[in-house]
């Protein structure tokens, strides 16, 4: 009998707010993080939006010279990462270091850092490169450097399938604790990619919405107008913890994660298969992995990216997956308000997901105002206005490029 899982601590860093209790409260109240980005000047770029994090001081979380020798993901990790742990009111002194491991990815790396190597050998030569390149850029650092700052022996891994990073991570710590090799795991993504190369690079595949004169109406999944993801930033970790474990500590429990499905389109780089048929198979397996059938899902957490043909295909998937029931169940985009944080997504909305179940209230799809009649995109996309309900089974879905799936099933935990 596999062991049971639970959540029991949880944290966001996000464009809409930093800590668990600001992003919850701007979510539920449909406010947008998106904006002109201010990190880079966008004279030249097509696209001069994304989702922005705020107000980010490292020394906050940690110390304030061993965050210089962090990339801006690393510091977003091990910030978010430390925010969990003193919700979670776990006591570390008092646990078996060997029994607790960490599972955090990013999508892309520490990107800031690699451009600023890469300007300063092209421009000073490779002397002036710096010997903490390396280990400031390389994607598992962010993983490293929580179990470093919060000496954390267990399994330490870095997952990396693009958008889909976060949630596989959350569905690989899931089953290091099922199997047997830890008790507790931080899981999650981050991301730090408003740079130029970055920016430059998803506008020039035509990813990016370059709305730029209504920056927090670029992003609108699901709508007609939908012309592109917004780019954000951040970080999204939770505490899984064994159940029993959990109780004996009488920790507070969000909710059980209780499924994970993930497998490929094997199709494209980075469209996803129009025929949908991998998508409905891996949102098939988390709910079969749960126990459950469809009739029991109460709401989707979206992937919802506000391109055209990633909202086309998650509506027509969810169809074959829900049958008759598709336009009952609610199904919301976080994007919406946070942006895309890649590799950061599933962590961040992994944390909605469990909230959601938490506080009995799902949030919004902002800005959907033109119902896409053309393209049959006529489910409940939770329209603008937060809504109560009791949700006691939610999936949260990721679709990376690559044609990566990972689909996260949460449930209610009732003993």
């Amino acid at each position: 009998m596999k062991r049971r899982v639970v959540v029991t601590g949880l944290s966001a860093i996000t464009p809409i707010g930093i800590g668990k209790e600001e992003f919850w409260n701007n979510l539920i109240a449909g406010k947008s993080g998106i904006g002109l980005i201010t990190q880079f000047d966008t004279t030249d770029f097509s696209c001069k939006i994304a989702g922005e994090v705020k107000d980010f001081d490292f020394s906050q979380y940690g110390d304030r010279k061993e965050g210089k020798r962090m990339d801006r993901v690393t510091q977003f990790a091990v910030a978010c990462a430390t925010m969990a742990l003193a919700d979670s009111k776990l006591d570390l002194e008092k646990e078996d270091a060997d029994r607790i491991g960490v599972c955090v990815g990013t999508g892309i790396g520490g990107i800031h850092t690699f451009v600023e190597a890469a300007t300063k050998l092209t421009t000073k030569g490779p002397s002036k490169i710096s010997p903490f390149f390396i280990p400031m850029e390389i994607p598992n650092m962010p993983a490293a450097q929580i179990a470093i700052n919060l000496h954390l022996k267990g399994p330490n891994t870095a997952i990396v399938t693009a958008c889909s990073t976060g949630s596989d991570c959350i569905g690989d710590a899931l089953r290091t604790i099922q199997y047997g090799d830890a008790d507790i795991m931080f899981a999650g993504g981050a991301e730090a990619a408003v740079s130029p190369v970055a920016v430059a690079g998803f506008d020039n595949m035509k990813a990016l919405s370059r709305d730029n004169e209504h920056p927090e109406k670029a992003s609108c999944p699901f709508d007609k107008k939908r012309s592109g993801f917004v780019m954000g930033e951040g970080s999204g970790i939770l505490i899984l913890e064994e159940l029993e474990h959990a109780k004996a500590r009488g920790a507070h429990i969000y909710a059980e994660v209780a499924g994970y499905g993930h497998n490929t389109d094997a199709y494209h780089i980075t469209a996803p298969d129009p025929e949908g048929d991998q998508q409905v198979k891996c949102m098939q397996l988390a709910i079969k992995d749960a126990g459950l059938t469809p009739a029991d899902v109460d709401y989707v957490n979206a992937h919802g990216t506000s391109t055209h043909r990633n909202d086309l295909n998650e509506t027509n998937c969810l169809k074959r997956v829900f049958g008759d029931r598709a336009k009952e169940v609610p199904m919301s985009s976080i994007k919406s308000m946070t942006g895309h944080l890649l590799g950061g997504a599933g962590g961040v909305e992994a944390a909605a997901t469990v909230m959601t179940i938490e506080n009995g209230i799902i949030p919004p799809t902002i800005n959907y105002e033109d119902v896409d009649v053309e393209e049959g995109m006529d489910l409940d996309y939770v329209p603008n206005v937060a809504r109560k309900k009791d949700v006691k089974v939610a999936l949260s879905n990721n679709f990376g490029f690559g044609g990566h799936n990972a689909i996260l099933c949460f449930k209610k935990y009732e003993g």
